[in-house]
C-alpha cells in the first residue's frame, strides 16, 4: 500500500487534518505542530505528484485528486496557524519581568496607572507630571502608560505585525521623521598616480518624510474586572489593544496611502524593473493577465529574484498572502523539486527558492493587474517610526456599565530605499 493510498478514505483526512490542525483550545505543543505540518506537506507533495501525472497523460487532472489536494493544503495552512499561534505564545515573556531594570519612578508611575485604570483616580499621575513632565497630560487626550507596557506593546507587534517584523524600526519623539537620500551614485573613477584630478558632480539629495499618524483602540471592561485586584491590568490592555493595533499596521504597511495613516509600499509609483528610477518601485510581469505563466510558471519568480541588486538578496525575502502562497506551493524546478519547503524548525519560517516567507494577508490575491507578491530586503527598503508614547483616556461615561479605555499610538511608515524592494505584477 503507497503513502496515497493511506488518505483515500474521510477518516484518514479527518485523521490528517487532527494533527495538522487542532482546535484553539487545545494547540498542544511546538513539536505536535511542527510534525503534523511536515506530514501535511509530504501528503501534499504525493498528491499533487499525482495531480501533474494525470494532466499529462490525460489533459486535466482528475476532480477528486483536485479536491483531495484542496483539502490538504488546508491541512497545511491549518498547521502553519497552528504552528505561528505556539511560536508568539511561547516567545510573550510575562510583563514586570524580575530581570527588567527598576527604580521609584517606574514604580510610582506604575502604581499611580494602576489606580487610574481601577477607580479613575488620576491625582497620581498628575503629581508624577508635575514632578518629571513624562507621566501625560489630561489636555492632550489621557495618560502615558507605564514604559513596561508600552514595551510589551511594541514587542508583541513585532511578532504579530508581519511588515514591522521584517522592516527598519526607530524610536522618534517628535511628530515627523526626516532623512535625507541621495537619488544618485556619486561620480568615482580609477585614475594615474601623476594625472590631474577634475572634480567630479556631488550627489543629488532628496528628502524622505515619515509623518508618525495615530492609531487608536477602544478595549472595555466591566467594574466589576476592574475591581478585581487578582486581575494584572498591565497584560490585559497589553492583550487587548495589541491585535486591534496590529491588523490595522499590517494592513496600513502593504496599501496604506499615507492620508491619516502609514503609507504603504504598494502605494507607490511602480515602473518596470529594467528602466527603475529613484523614487519608484521596480516591478517584473507575469506575462499572463491575473495569472502565472501557463508554461513555467515558475520562471518570473527566478526573475523577480535577480531583478533585486545582489548586496539586496543576502538578506531578502519574499512578502504575500497564504492564498497567494498555496498556488506557488504547487511549483517545481526542472529537477522536480518543490520550490516552496515548510520551516525546518518551529521557529522558522517557511522557504521559497532558499528565502524566507513571509505571510501578509493585507497582499492582494492574485488576479489581473494585481502585485501580489513582493520580494526584497525590507530591512533596507521599508521603515517603520514609533513616536515614544502609549496613551490611555479611562471613559466610564459613554458605555455604561462598561469602562472604556481609548488608548492611542502614533506611527508612521513608508519606503526609505526603492532599490530594496521588487514586485511581481499579474499583467
Amino acid at each position: 500500500m503507497t503513502r496515497h493510498d493511506t488518505f483515500e478514505t474521510k477518516s484518514d483526512f479527518a485523521l490528517l487534518e487532527n494533527k495538522a490542525g487542532r482546535p484553539a483550545s487545545d494547540p498542544g505543543t511546538a513539536r505536535d505542530a511542527f510534525d503534523g505540518l511536515t506530514q501535511a506537506f509530504e501528503a501534499f507533495k504525493e498528491t499533487n505528484d499525482i495531480r501533474l501525472g494525470q494532466i499529462e497523460g490525460r489533459l486535466g487532472p482528475d476532480v477528486l485528486t483536485e479536491e483531495k489536494l484542496a483539502r490538504i493544503d488546508a491541512a497545511l495552512d491549518s498547521a502553519r496557524t497552528r504552528l505561528d499561534r505556539i511560536t508568539l505564545d511561547r516567545a510573550r515573556p510575562p510583563l514586570g519581568r524580575p530581570e527588567q531594570p527598576r527604580d521609584a519612578m517606574t514604580d510610582e508611575h506604575k502604581a499611580a496607572f494602576d489606580l487610574y485604570v481601577r477607580a479613575g483616580e488620576s491625582g497620581g499621575l498628575k503629581g508624577l507630571e508635575a514632578k518629571a513632565l513624562s507621566a501625560g497630560s489630561g489636555p492632550d487626550g489621557g495618560y502615558l502608560v507605564p514604559q513596561t507596557i508600552e514595551r510589551e506593546v511594541l514587542k508583541r507587534l513585532s511578532a504579530l505585525s508581519p511588515i514591522r517584523a521584517i522592516a527598519s524600526v526607530r524610536t522618534i519623539s517628535g511628530g515627523q521623521y526626516k532623512r535625507a537620500v541621495a537619488t544618485g551614485a556619486p561620480s568615482a573613477g580609477w585614475i594615474g598616480e601623476a594625472a590631474p584630478r577634475p572634480a567630479t558632480d556631488g550627489p543629488v539629495l532628496s528628502e524622505l518624510n515619515f509623518p508618525a499618524m495615530e492609531l487608536y483602540a477602544m478595549p472595555a471592561a466591566t467594574q466589576t474586572l476592574l475591581d478585581d485586584a487578582v486581575v494584572d491590568l498591565d497584560a490585559w490592555l497589553a492583550d487587548e489593544v495589541e491585535t486591534a493595533f496590529s491588523e490595522q499596521e499590517g494592513v496600513a504597511f502593504v496599501t496604506g496611502n499615507g492620508v491619516s495613516r502609514p503609507r504603504g509600499f504598494l502605494s507607490y509609483d511602480t515602473v518596470a524593473n529594467d528602466a527603475w528610477v529613484p523614487g519608484k518601485v521596480g516591478i517584473v510581469g507575469t506575462g499572463a493577465a491575473g495569472a502565472f505563466p501557463a508554461a513555467n510558471p515558475a520562471d518570473v519568480l527566478f526573475d523577480l529574484v535577480y531583478g533585486l541588486k545582489a548586496g539586496y538578496r543576502q538578506n531578502a525575502g519574499f512578502v504575500m498572502s497564504r492564498r497567494t502562497q498555496s498556488a506557488i506551493r504547487k511549483f517545481k524546478d526542472a529537477d522536480g523539486n518543490y520550490l516552496w519547503l515548510p520551516p525546518t524548525a518551529s521557529d522558522r519560517a517557511a522557504t521559497l527558492l532558499g528565502f524566507p516567507v513571509t505571510e501578509a494577508e493585507a497582499m492582494p490575491d492574485i488576479g489581473p493587474a494585481s502585485l501580489a507578491v513582493a520580494f526584497g530586503d525590507f530591512r533596507r527598503g521599508y521603515l517603520v517610526v514609533d513616536r515614544t508614547g502609549l496613551r490611555v483616556l479611562r471613559d466610564p461615561y459613554s458605555a455604561k456599565p462598561y469602562v472604556l479605555f481609548y488608548t492611542t499610538k502614533r506611527v508612521g511608515g513608508g519606503v526609505q530605499d526603492f532599490a530594496a524592494i521588487k514586485l511581481l505584477k499579474f499583467a
